[in-house]
């Protein structure tokens, strides 16, 4: 395994990728921060995982569904749902569009 030391370049590349402004300080601490977990990553990389079978979960719990009902309990009515909105249209909540053609 070979110790990756990533340079100031590396990290302003990173930084850019995620619109960050990072100060001389900050590089420097990425830089050591980054290089550190590209380490450790190159370790788990070296685990032979030939004969381990994949699994997309592993506790073994399954989903717990329920029959998809109202709970007249639990359910506003109309005029409560709508009794603190500033701006409503029948019986729905009227908003500003927020997606144009």
């Amino acid at each position: 395994m070979t110790k990756k030391n990533l340079t100031t370049k590396d990290i302003l590349h990173i930084a850019k990728l995620g619109n960050l402004t990072l100060t001389k300080e900050e590089i420097e601490i990425f830089k050591k921060q980054l290089s550190s977990v590209i380490e450790y990553i190159s370790k788990l990389q070296e685990i032979n995982t030939e004969k381990v079978e994949p699994a997309s979960q592993i506790t073994g719990l399954t989903d717990v569904l329920r029959e998809d009902k109202t709970d007249d309990k639990r359910t506003l009515t109309p005029d409560q749902a709508l009794a603190n909105t500033k701006s409503k249209e029948g019986n729905l909540f009227k908003v500003k569009a927020v997606l144009t053609e």
